[in-house]
């Protein structure tokens, strides 16, 4: 019978081996502080001139504001799901730097918001952005339920932010949207429901905005830099 001798492991694979379980275990413990170091969600807000195609109907000639004079601020928003979303504004360049104290202390407070779209996609229809619980702010058009009169956001100095859970209610007692009845009662508490004192009114108040929450026909989702 043959016996084969094997050869006796030298020093240096031994240590070779204990280095590379060494490494591989520190690697492991590491994994946790790697994912503390992770950078933390932010606003990441970038203002740029606005292109036709973000305007879409929601201008037209006659308008009070030129496009020049306004500007489409993307951001990031808390959405309701929890998760960190993008979203996109096109508001006056005067209003860009009240807007984004307002939407960084609500970044901040993750305060939530359905979803932040342009009003082109809605084809300027503010029917439909607000059924569609949309956060918006320019849109040139007559006041939702007085077409006698110019609505604020036609000079992009106002915003409308959750539509569904802070609805509107306009001088002839018609609700805006109709499924927003049921958040009239402001008593009760919801996701992304607008209150007295919170961090959206607060905010405002600091930059000099006011809510249309406050009117006898409330407009729980409104507010502009001049109090119309």
């Amino acid at each position: 019978m043959t016996i084969t001798r094997r050869s006796p492991i030298r020093p240096r694979r031994v240590i070779g081996l204990a280095a590379a379980t060494a490494a591989l275990l520190a690697g492991c413990l590491a994994a946790p502080a790697a994912a503390h170091s992770l950078p933390k969600p932010a606003l990441n807000a970038r203002v740029t001139a606005v292109s036709w195609a973000k305007l879409g109907r929601s201008w037209h000639t006659g308008c009070p504001v030129a496009p020049r004079g306004l500007r489409l601020i993307r951001m990031n928003h808390w959405g309701f799901d929890g998760r960190v979303r993008s979203g996109e504004l096109v508001v006056r360049k005067e209003a860009v730097r009240p807007l984004l104290y307002v939407f960084g202390r609500a970044f901040a407070a993750r305060f939530p918001i359905r979803q932040m779209r342009v009003m082109a996609e809605f084809g300027g229809s503010d029917v439909a952005a607000m059924a569609a619980d949309n956060t918006s702010a320019f849109n040139c058009r007559a006041v939702t339920g007085n077409p006698s009169r110019r609505s604020q956001h036609s000079y992009g100095d106002a915003v409308d932010i959750n539509t569904l859970e802070n609805p509107y209610v306009d001088t002839h007692g018609r609700v805006y949207p109709a499924a927003g009845a049921r958040y009239l009662d402001r008593r009760r508490a919801a996701k992304g429901m607008i209150r007295p004192g919170d961090v959206i009114t607060r905010a405002m108040h600091t930059v000099g905005w006011k809510w249309g929450g406050r009117w006898w026909a409330p407009d729980y989702q409104h507010f502009s830099a001049n109090g119309r």
